[in-house]
Parts: structure tokens; C-alpha cells; sequence
């Protein structure tokens, strides 16, 4: 026989899950002032008042430069827990990380030879 009682702690938890972020968005819409003007609304960088059009585009250089950082955190992230286990993991996980690398590795030479890390 399903007996619903039992999931009342997980019913009050969901309901508490889903109110905290509503809480967290809502209350400060309603405490915080809101008193907008021109300096307010004006872009604000070190204490230096703005020169031109705050909406410029930047070049895709910048981009692909974050991506590639990226890409080298995303793999030391997915490495070191492997690094850990090593021992015990064996030949498979041994290949398996080789072909990773690899395929990162050749990512990062595609991304060298169109001149992601080059900054200027």
C-alpha cells in the first residue's frame, strides 16, 4: 500500500527549495530605492566619466582568447579527479585519457594555427 505520508519531509523541503529563490528576486524589488537618473544611468568605470558610446563592439579575438582558457580549465577540472584515482582506474581509463588529451590537443593546435593566442 502507497502511503503518501510519507513524503511530507520531501514535499516541505521542495516547497521551501522553490520559495527561497522567489524570496531572494522579489523582497529586494520591493525594499531596495529605485531613483533613477543621469548619473545613475550613466556607465560607470574607476571613477573615469566614459568617452563614447558605451556600446562598441569588440573583436572576436577577445572571444575565441577566453574560450581557449577555458577549454584548458575545463581540462585540468576533468584530469585531476582521474590524477586521484589512478591507481585504481587501470589501462582503460588510462586510453580513455590519452584520446581526451588528444582530442584537446588538437583543439588547442586548430586554435594556435588561427591565431586564438595571440592577443594584439
Amino acid at each position: 500500500m502507497f502511503l503518501f505520508h510519507q513524503y511530507d519531509s520531501f514535499r516541505i523541503f521542495l516547497l521551501v527549495s522553490i520559495s527561497i529563490p522567489f524570496l531572494a528576486f522579489s523582497i529586494p524589488r520591493f525594499i531596495a530605492p529605485t531613483r533613477e537618473g543621469p548619473e545613475k544611468l550613466a556607465s560607470y568605470e574607476s571613477g573615469i566619466e566614459p568617452k563614447g558610446d558605451t556600446w562598441i563592439r569588440f573583436q572576436i579575438r577577445h572571444y575565441m582568447f577566453a574560450l581557449v582558457f577555458t577549454v584548458s580549465d575545463v581540462e585540468t577540472v576533468f584530469l585531476y579527479p582521474w590524477a586521484i584515482a589512478f591507481e585504481k582506474l587501470g589501462l582503460f581509463a588510462f586510453i580513455e585519457v590519452i584520446v581526451f588529451i588528444f582530442i584537446l590537443v588538437v583543439g588547442l593546435v586548430y586554435a594556435w594555427r588561427k591565431g586564438a593566442s595571440e592577443w594584439s
